[in-house]
């Protein structure tokens, strides 16, 4: 619902089919990142493990419903609604593991001293899904459409699969000049793209195998 000044939402009508409950990009929010994620089924991860040193950003975990049983750096922490879970240090290696179906962690996240700008696995993350089922094109036009936006601090993984969203299509050049600039910026996709069989036809390309080369 949206009122003069203001917006409001459900975690539960947000949710995605992955658990993913978008609110950032649902309220527009611009001051921090704010999202949410439900896991359907007990033992099942709710927060993936991960850092946040591509970001730098601390990050604050709020369980709303169920329960959970976070990881931090090896220690583990359980954690019932209302529990909040504060990693300051983005090296830090964190995730948690729902112990009851439903659980709900909310997340909010920025980097501190700094004016905020989201990053763009939001995008990804829904790009990954249409890849999957093969939705090429519906892929390159929200992908397309998040770059020229230019809302995200970051675009590598943006250009790394609008590049495998190109091959699939065929449009064997795009899709090369998309992966060079993705390189340009995260040498590391090198790795990924050798072994990724989205990007399986442009292998035979001298290009390909120019760009993803070794050193």
């Amino acid at each position: 619902m949206e009122g003069h000044g203001f917006k409001t939402a459900h975690i539960d009508e947000l949710a995605r089919e992955d658990g993913w409950s978008p609110i950032r990009q649902s309220l527009g929010v611009r001051a921090f990142g704010i999202n949410a994620w439900t896991a359907r089924e007990a033992d099942s991860e709710v927060i993936e493990n991960h850092d946040e040193t591509p970001s730098g950003h601390e990050e604050l975990y709020i369980v709303t419903s169920g329960k959970a049983t976070f990881t931090v750096q090896g220690e583990h922490i359980d954690a019932v609604p209302g529990t909040l879970v504060f990693v300051p240090d983005p090296a830090a290696i964190r995730g948690a593991v729902a112990e009851e179906p439903g659980t709900t962690v909310l997340v909010i996240g920025a980097r501190p001293g700094e004016a905020f700008r989201p990053r763009s696995w939001e995008t990804n993350a829904q790009v990954i899904a249409l890849l999957d089922r093969g939705e090429n094109e519906e892929a390159k036009r929200v992908l397309t459409e998040a770059l020229a936006r230019g809302e995200y601090e970051d675009s590598a993984g943006l250009l790394y699969n609008l590049a495998c969203a190109e091959a699939l299509l065929g449009e064997t050049y795009d899709a090369l000049e998309h992966l060079r600039a993705a390189l340009a910026e995260r040498p590391a996709f090198a790795t990924d793209a050798r072994g990724d069989d989205d990007l399986a036809a442009l292998r035979d390309d001298p290009r390909f195998a120019e760009l993803t080369a070794d050193g």
